[in-house]
């Protein structure tokens, strides 16, 4: 029964359709019109995205630097017993001045018969500068602890009191070693 309606309505409205044939050519000149627009499209696109293309890269360029940047930029918020106080400023001045010191002096008393104590001195130094270096970290996350104040300047000390040792015990063996050559001329 809707198919017969269907059937119906087609026959009535056949002659509204428009059932005459194209031009000869109309073919060609369709797909050749099709053509000039789709190269007249792609012509204005790449001119548009060439305009654009070293704005582009140089906006990633910029991009890709400050994340770099950020990224790899060292952490400078390792607090140290400087930024505590002014006075912890001069007593960490002091110390490592007085450690400089007495560390050119120890490798101006470098000989062959010192060459141990110093080498290993020199082993204990480091150490003691890699704890320092992470009560330094432990002085950021405890906030000016007291206890890791006072553990940073024992560490001093301790390098002070090792570079005292070792010298007094080059000083020693210097003297043991002109009372043996005194002992050997005078006999």
């Amino acid at each position: 029964m809707k198919k017969d309606t269907i059937d119906n309505l087609f026959e009535e409205l056949r002659s509204d359709f428009d059932v005459e044939n194209p031009n000869i050519g109309h073919q060609e000149r369709f797909l050749s019109k099709l053509k000039n627009q789709n190269s007249e499209n792609s012509k204005h696109t790449s001119n548009n995205v060439n305009f654009w293309k070293p704005f582009l890269s140089i906006a990633a360029s910029v991009v890709i630097c400050f994340s770099v940047f950020t990224l790899l930029k060292p952490s400078n918020n390792v607090k140290d017993l400087a930024s505590v106080s002014p006075e912890m400023s001069q007593t960490e001045t002091f110390f490592t001045s007085t450690i400089s010191e007495a560390l050119v002096k120890l490798n101006n008393e470098r000989t062959s018969e010192t060459e141990i104590l110093i080498n290993d001195a020199l082993k204990q130094m480091n150490i003691l500068e890699k704890e320092y270096e992470s009560l330094k970290i432990d002085l950021t996350e405890s906030g000016d602890d007291k206890r890791v104040i006072y553990a940073m300047i024992t560490n001093f000390q301790t390098r002070i009191d090792i570079l005292k040792n070792v010298m007094n015990t080059i000083e020693h063996v210097k003297q043991l070693k002109q009372n043996k050559n005194e002992n050997s001329n005078t006999i």
